[in-house]
């Protein structure tokens, strides 16, 4: 726990994106309360960044889908264990998951008894999954925070106490290069495509192979490429283990400043499809969106999808705005083809740049940073004990 006096806040974040959240939501509740206020929870490096000893690595919960979920569900339900002890244990004044539902409703579930405020940060995408499994999360949240406009309507249509929020990416300051281009040695004018595997080291390994074969073939396409690869500290040594056998420039970025800046250098990007989707279109970086699931796992999800798109982006849009390269789609070729229009420039980016725009538009409503909105949620629940 932080050393500071006032209440204890407990929270859990199960993977990277979820840990950025949270370190802006530690670093709003700090501000609120002048820093009168304690922490204690799972989280990353944002989090550690704002005061948090995490209680074990969030590496052992950054786990997604099934075929890759049953090779650790031992370590995961150890620490669902652990976790319920140290609530138990803390009696914190109010608890705060957030995101990573497999994970984080089967905690909230097993706290209840204790009576403790719970708010729950980023709604389950249960509206594009499995809309009839928004009732077994009724009661377990005594307020459940939501990024999108549209959700609160779902969710409280169940009985499901839901407040918008807004996203936090749109708190972070357009990527500027800085020194970064000249650090990396990367001539002037050279263009650079940055490829983001993903947080998850299971994914990582998944998908930059593929990137590797589609960077070679668009550097034959496209004289001068460089590659720059933002990474995790999850991520960071299979990364590079990765690129030292690619036959182009290529530089994983683990520092978060770097890894910003890089978003600042690239023309285009190619990435896995998650929050990142989001950042970049905030940052008005075209994209295309790229992912290959466990053959199990893609199966399932085939079976569950309700949506038509599967990009955030597209799915708060409306619209096919970004290109989803998926599963049997996800192929060298295809995502060399995608990333060497971005590159080009031309109406395939200027289309995307129009649509972030008013995506920007849609996120950044109500004045006030989504990230005090949610840290003035969690101190109300605190206050009203619920």
């Amino acid at each position: 726990m932080s050393d500071a006096r006032g209440p204890l806040v407990f929270l859990v974040a199960g993977e990277p994106s979820g840990d950025v959240l949270g370190g802006r939501l530690m670093a709003a509740l700090a501000r609120l309360t002048g820093g009168d206020v304690r922490f204690a929870g799972v989280g990353g490096e944002a989090m550690a960044a704002q005061g948090l000893q995490t209680l074990y690595p969030i590496e052992d919960l950054a786990v997604m889908g099934f075929a890759e979920v049953l090779p650790r569900l031992a370590t995961i339900l150890r620490r669902l264990r652990e976790t319920e002890r140290a609530v138990a244990g803390l009696r914190p004044d109010v608890v705060v998951t957030i995101d990573a539902p497999g994970f984080t409703m089967r905690l909230a579930r097993r706290l209840r008894p204790l009576g403790i405020p719970a708010v729950h940060y980023v709604a389950p995408q249960l509206w594009a999954w499995r809309p009839g499994r928004a009732r077994r999360i009724a009661g377990l949240f005594d307020r459940m925070l939501a990024l999108f406009p549209f959700e609160p309507a779902f969710f409280s249509a169940l009985g499901i106490d839901t407040l918008e929020v807004g996203h936090p990416a749109i708190e972070a300051s357009m990527p500027e290069a800085g020194d970064l281009r000249a650090r990396l040695g990367i001539a002037p004018g050279a263009p650079v495509l940055a490829l983001m595997a993903g947080s998850r080291a299971g994914l990582a390994r998944r998908m930059l192979p593929v990137y590797g074969e589609a960077a070679a073939l668009l550097s034959r396409r496209v004289p001068g490429l460089v590659a720059l690869l933002p990474a995790v500290r999850a991520t960071r040594d299979i990364a590079q283990a990765s690129v030292a056998r690619w036959d182009l420039p290529a530089h994983v970025l683990a520092e978060p400043a770097d890894r910003r800046a890089a978003l600042g250098v690239a023309g285009a990007a190619v990435t896995t499809s998650g929050t990142s989707t989001l950042e970049l279109a905030l940052a008005g970086m075209p994209m295309a969106v790229a992912y290959r699931a466990s053959p199990a796992s893609a199966f399932l999800a085939r079976r569950m999808l309700r949506v038509p798109h599967v990009a955030l982006p597209n799915l708060i849009l409306g619209e096919g705005l970004v290109p989803e390269l998926l599963q049997e789609r996800c192929t060298p070729a295809a995502i060399a083809g995608a990333a060497q229009a971005l590159l080009a420039g031309g109406d395939v980016a200027r289309l995307q740049r129009e649509g972030f725009a008013r995506l920007r538009g849609l996120l950044g409503g109500g004045g006030v940073p989504p990230s005090e909105r949610a840290a003035a949620a969690v101190l109300a629940a605190i206050r009203r004990g619920g």
